[in-house]
Parts: C-alpha cells; sequence; structure tokens
C-alpha cells in the first residue's frame, strides 16, 4: 500500500483478513438473496469507515475492495500426509519411501493459505506441473471453515 507521497504503510494483516471474510460473506448474501441489504455489509462499512485513509471506499453503498486485490497468498497443492515419530524421520535418507494417507489417482487438495479452497489433478503443460481444478469449495463452506 502507498499514500499519496508513495511511502509504505503496515497494514494490520488481522484487519485485512476479517475485511476478507466480511467480502466473502457478503458475496454470500447477495448470490443467495439479491438485492437483500444484510448486517454484515454494514459491519464492513463500520470497518471502512474506521480505516486508515491509505484504504480508499468508492461510496457509502459499495466498499472498495481493491485494496485486498494485490495481497499476496500462498498457494499450496498437498498430495497427501502421514505422521511418523522423530526416530523414524531421522532415519530417512535419500531413496526413502514414505507411505502417505492418500490413493494413487485421488484428487489433491489446493490450499490458500492453508485454507482448503478446491481439489483437482496434476497436469504438465509445457514441460511444467500443474493443476487442473476439478471441485471448488463454495465461498459459503469457505467462511464455515474459517470460524
Amino acid at each position: 500500500m502507498s499514500d499519496s507521497d508513495g511511502s509504505n504503510e503496515d497494514i494490520d494483516d488481522a484487519a485485512l483478513a476479517d475485511e476478507w471474510a466480511a467480502a466473502l460473506e457478503q458475496q454470500e448474501v447477495e448470490e443467495d438473496m439479491p438485492g437483500a441489504v444484510a448486517a454484515p455489509l454494514d459491519d464492513l462499512m463500520a470497518q471502512a469507515d474506521a480505516a486508515p485513509s491509505s484504504m480508499p471506499v468508492a461510496g457509502a453503498d459499495n466498499p472498495n475492495l481493491d485494496v485486498i486485490l494485490d495481497i499476496p497468498v500462498t498457494l499450496t497443492m498437498e498430495v497427501g500426509s502421514t505422521q511418523i515419530n522423530i526416530r523414524n524421520l531421522l532415519q530417512l535418507n535419500q531413496g526413502s519411501v514414505i507411505e502417505l494417507d492418500r490413493l494413487a489417482g485421488e484428487p489433491l487438495d489446493v490450499l490458500v493459505n492453508g485454507t482448503l479452497i478446491a481439489h483437482g489433478e496434476v497436469v504438465v503443460v509445457n514441460e511444467k506441473f500443474g493443476i487442473r481444478l476439478t471441485d471448488v469449495i463454495s465461498p459459503s463452506e469457505r467462511i464455515k471453515k474459517l470460524g
């Protein structure tokens, strides 16, 4: 973020996460009840009114969510997991095989900052690995997992 003179300001990560969750909740409400005004929008607007001037608000009825669009997140594809004790961990070396809790052919989990958002399958494009999303978790389910 930068203000009018171009200097960087630190923004509280927790406040941004709260705004993100409120925005997703508002999107869910709008999808379920078009045209309805809900309390989460009022909460989001109250947060925007209390926010520093570097966090612009487009208007009284429409919060400017552009402020969160450039926030970096970590996207992770999880093949599987397992638990082992430290003794076995210390015995691992090159060529060791670790059994995972997932069967071959099962979809991978796609996580954003540790939160499951989708399932997918591995693809190779121009000699690079990628993932094709096969099932995306609905915004309402994602919000339930946040709380």
